[in-house]
């Protein structure tokens, strides 16, 4: 979409963003999981790393998980940067700065996820790219935000989980202590919706004219995916508590262990609806005529014994079993599975959620797909995490004009590898 090209023209290449030109300054997993997300999408992706390189690419290890991989690689590094070429310079040399801005003129994104502060001592600020790009869209992550007593505090995934609710929303009121949910959650909600910023602000450059600053944070992001939760808090004083399954009123909202060791999570919030289907559908209609029950229909009773009577009926049967009887009610259910599980779940492969990628290093892998489908302009994996450096001779001759006898100064100035 650089220069002057439509949206419609773009459409005619693989995906949604071809012809946007990306320049992602970013390390970890929030701003590189937004970058690889427009490279998904198609845009044209350059990852811009100092000398010695993103910092995510020395993960050996993720809490009790190890990340390493053959010939240097981890997978950590490999998750969050697909669909990039890379450069590496030298941003603190006046050289390495005449390169980056050359490539800023010819940008539509920037994005850029350091400690507030370090893109204004390093010439990267928005102020001075917009100099150089009035249009330009410069996407900025931080922890905490650009404004308050901990703008200027660091944060990792971890710091977002805490600072924004969702360790104590994942923690349920037996725990011992607080649970962080795996993944880093609040770094992949936060690159998702710098995506969706960028995205809407390409829209209104191309619709009203106007470059802009877009911002996310560790805390905007992880509020805005409990929005329900707090959404309740602030309108009645009422949070959503986590499910204890000891102590439910609609047996039909809860967690049950089948004959095999499997869980089976039921979501039916209508009890009234579903209450007699689904005693009918475990075989224990006499429930129906015992006063002792009398309320539970109507999601209006705590019963212990009725608890036990269907934990006991579901330890009866299968996951398979269950599964086969229950979609023969329309109930709302679903097997609780873990993530080393899904590789071979038939609805993501019917759906092609983790697909084949033939990586130039390490041969054909399987990776988690892109989450949108489009009709027309399909989204596509054409490229692995780049190693340190291995385009940066190629942007500069190719792209921005430079020569060999350039390059060769350049490196002697200590600004590219």
């Amino acid at each position: 979409m650089n220069g002057n090209a439509t949206l419609s023209q773009t459409t005619k290449s693989y995906g949604p963003l071809a012809g946007v030109k990306v320049l992602d300054w970013t390390m970890w997993q929030f701003g590189p999981v937004a970058a690889s997300m427009l490279g998904d999408m198609g845009a044209d992706v350059i990852k811009l790393e100092a000398l010695d390189g993103d910092v995510g690419r020395a993960v050996s290890s993720l809490e009790s998980a190890e990340a390493g991989m053959p010939n240097g690689r981890n997978a950590y590094f490999e998750t969050c940067n697909r669909n990039k070429r890379g450069i590496a310079v030298n941003l603190k040399t006046a050289e390495g700065r005449e390169i980056v801005h050359k490539l800023v003129a010819e940008a539509d994104v920037v994005i850029e996820n350091f400690r507030n502060g370090v893109a204004d001592r390093l010439s990267m600020d928005y102020e001075t790219l917009k100099e150089i790009n009035p249009k330009l869209i410069y996407a900025s992550a931080s922890g905490f935000g650009t404004k308050g007593p901990d703008a200027m505090m660091p944060s990792l995934d971890a710091c977002g989980q805490a600072r924004a609710g969702l360790m104590m929303s994942a923690t349920p009121p037996w725990a011992k202590h607080p649970i962080s949910v795996r993944g880093a959650p609040s770094d992949q909600i936060g690159g998702i919706i710098l995506c969706l910023g960028i995205l809407s602000a390409l829209w209104a450059r191309e619709s009203q004219g106007v470059g802009q600053k877009v911002e996310v944070s560790h805390m905007s992001s992880t509020m805005w995916l409990q929005g329900l939760a707090i959404g309740m808090d602030l309108l009645i004083g009422n949070h959503m508590p986590t499910l204890n399954r000891e102590d439910v009123r609609n047996y039909m909202y809860n967690i049950y262990k089948c004959k095999d060791g499997s869980w089976l999570r039921l979501s039916n919030p209508q009890p009234k609806r579903y209450w007699r289907p689904f005693v009918e559908s475990l075989g224990i209609p006499h429930v129906l005529e015992d006063s002792r029950f009398d309320g539970v229909e109507e999601g209006a009773a705590v019963v212990p014994e009725l608890l036990s009577l269907i934990e006991d009926t579901f330890a009866t049967k299968t996951y398979a079993e269950w599964d086969a009887i229950f979609r023969q009610y329309g109930f709302i259910y679903a097997k609780i599975q873990s993530v080393e599980e899904l590789k071979d779940d038939p609805q993501v492969i019917a759906n092609d959620l983790i697909t084949d990628f033939d990586h130039p290093d390490m041969g054909p892998i399987r990776v988690c797909n892109f989450p949108v489908t489009y009709s027309e302009t399909p989204s596509n994996i054409v490229r692995g995490a780049p190693e340190l450096g291995q385009d940066t001779e190629a942007v500069l001759i190719d792209e921005l004009g430079y020569d060999w006898d350039d390059v060769a100064k350049f490196q002697e100035a200590g600004a590219i590898l």
